[in-house]
């Protein structure tokens, strides 16, 4: 039942990444390491998949781009795509040991994103930077929303 229960999964997960594929979609983000099927497909039906996001980086990916997280909803795997962005470049970025991406979005509000990319001597002091600066994004989301509304 286990073989049988990773080959029902291996197509479902097949089905989808083709159903991405028809509706055009090259990039996906997500917020919890993917499983190694779920990479075999993407890489197998040309979509980029970049893994393990905060959930404070799907929050102002969603603001900038004005969507919302997809999911599909039980069997129905192959409903109309509706929400999707643009981005204007996806690359590979390597950070000391670290592999990160560096993607630009076109915004749909007011908001223009930029970049900021932190380097230090040790993990220990970039952790520090890393850590002040979420507080303070977290803060310019916050007001952001104000603002906004």
């Amino acid at each position: 039942q286990y073989q049988a229960s990773l080959h029902w999964i291996a197509r479902r997960v097949e089905a989808l990444m083709k159903h991405l594929q028809s509706n055009n979609v090259k990039l996906l983000l997500s917020n919890v390491r993917q499983d190694e099927v779920v990479i075999y497909y993407a890489k197998l039906y040309g979509i980029s998949v970049v893994e393990s996001l905060s959930s404070e980086e799907v929050a102002l990916i969603c603001e900038i781009t004005g969507l919302s997280p997809y999911a599909p909803f039980g069997d129905n795997i192959h409903g109309e795509i509706t929400e999707t962005a643009v981005a204007t470049f996806c690359r590979p970025l390597l950070l000391g040991s670290r592999r990160c991406v560096h993607i630009g979005f076109t915004s749909v509000c007011t908001f223009q994103p930029h970049c900021l990319i932190l380097c230090g001597p040790v993990d220990g002091v970039n952790e520090q930077h890393a850590d002040a600066l979420q507080g303070a994004f977290t803060m310019l989301q916050q007001l952001f929303k104000t603002v906004d509304q």
